[in-house]
This record gives structure tokens, sequence and C-alpha cells, in this order.
């Protein structure tokens, strides 16, 4: 399946106070491998960005001045995100802000991208398996010990790279155990409180051994060239590496 994990900044919220998109960020996922392609651009708005958004994404309205328009990129944004599934964190809030801007050029064949595309929701999805914690895209990055280091304020395409790795690490299989469920260590709007115990199950001993595969070369270098990559996007070395040197001095 191709996927394509997306991110937008915008002017302010909420939409229907006339806020705009200033700047998209996507990357491409195939078979759950990043692909190296991308698309990523900032916008002309024609409106003032709110102080509290530039707060957050630190794009000033003088950075703006002569970037294109929605209109001049909107067919290469739509056909790099036309049948894909779009994995966004918050979907709502981006798929409205696309949307509007699909609206106001005119292409009301696209103003619904959910007809073109498939919607995953990873905060629905963390919502799902963490209720009561915060699952922000922070909070995920350090649950799931994925590295954020870099990110001082939001952007666009930044927090799509960020969020395509817990977006791999939440989906590819258990990694930690809770033994009596873990208590909120904050709240996002919209969430409950509560802990959540989880059952364990033992298995048995005269349950017959496991086949054990291991790991071609080419699987290795696979490997090592994706670590690789982890260390080049995140500015440092990956979780796996720095536990890999740690047990090497012990």
């Amino acid at each position: 399946m191709r996927s394509v994990v997306l991110d937008t900044e915008t002017t302010g919220m909420p939409v229907t106070d006339g806020h705009r998109v200033i700047e998209i960020g996507c990357v491409e996922l195939m078979g759950r491998r990043l692909t190296g392609r991308h698309f990523h651009v900032y916008l002309q708005p024609d409106r003032e960005s709110d102080e509290g958004a530039i707060g957050v994404h630190g794009i000033t309205n003088e950075f703006l001045v002569g970037k294109p328009r929605f209109g001049e990129v909107a067919d290469e944004f739509f056909d790099f995100i036309s049948g894909a599934q779009l994995i966004i964190h918050n979907a709502a809030f981006d798929v409205g802000f696309l949307n509007n801007e699909f609206a106001l050029i005119g292409q009301t064949d696209r103003a619904d991208i959910t007809q073109h595309c498939t919607i995953l929701d990873t905060l629905m999805m963390a919502r799902g398996r963490h209720p009561g914690q915060r699952n922000s895209l922070d909070a995920l990055c350090k649950r799931y010990g994925v590295d954020n280091s870099g990110r001082e304020l939001h952007g666009a395409l930044l927090d799509s790279e960020i969020l395509a790795d817990v977006y791999l690490a939440m989906t590819g299989g258990q990694t930690s155990l809770s033994l009596a469920g873990n208590a909120s260590d904050g709240h996002e709007s919209g969430e409950s409180s509560g802990s959540q115990a989880t059952e364990i199950r033992r298995l048995s001993a005269s349950r017959p051994s496991g086949r054990i595969i291991r790991a071609s070369e080419s699987d290795l270098a696979e490997h090592a060239a994706r670590l690789e990559a982890i260390a080049k996007s995140a500015g440092g070395p990956s979780l796996w590496a720095q536990l890999i040197e740690a047990q090497t001095r012990h």
C-alpha cells in the first residue's frame, strides 16, 4: 500500500475564521519503508498569521512574501496524495484546511480529499491504544523512543518525517509491557483520565520451540541503511544504535 504521511502549518485556527495553510509537508511510505519521495512547499496565504501561530511554527509573514499561492501548486500536490492512504495526526484539522484551500480556488471536485484518499488518524489510533494518556506527537515520540530533539518549533515536513517514525513504531508490534496500567502524565483537550490494566498470559513450558530465522547479509545491509537514514533525519544516532553501543561497553 502506498501511504503519505502529511502535516500542515496554518495562519491560525479555526479555518472558519478565514485562516489559511502556509506550509504543507508530506513523505511517502511504500511497504512500510520511506521511499525518499516527498512534497514540501511554503505558501503565500494573502493574510497575516496570528501571533500565537507564529509562536508555534516560527513562520513569519515576511518569510512568506513571494511564496507561491495554493492554486499554483494544487495540481502537483493533488497528484502526490491522490489514491494514497494519508497518515495524519489530528486529521480533522489538516483535512478541513486542505479541503478549504481546494474550495477557494474553485476545485470543488477536490474539495473533499476523503473522496480521493483514505485517512488514518494517528491521534485517534493513539487514544485507542493509550487511553487517559497524553498523545501529542511529542508525547508519542517519548513513548516510542523516536528522537525529536531537533523539533524546537513545529514544521510540516519535519513533523511528517517524525510522524512516519512514530507510526511505524506504533504499528510494528509491542514496544513495552505495562503490568498495572499507566496513569496519565497530562491531558490533551477531549481526553479522559484513567488507567487500564494489562493481562499477562504465560506460554506453556511444553510448547514446541520456535524456528529461528537469522538475518541474511542483505537484511543486515538494509537494517544498517535504515539506521543511517534515521540518524541523518534526527541529527543523532537511533535508539537501536544507542542500545547496541551501550551493550558493547558492558
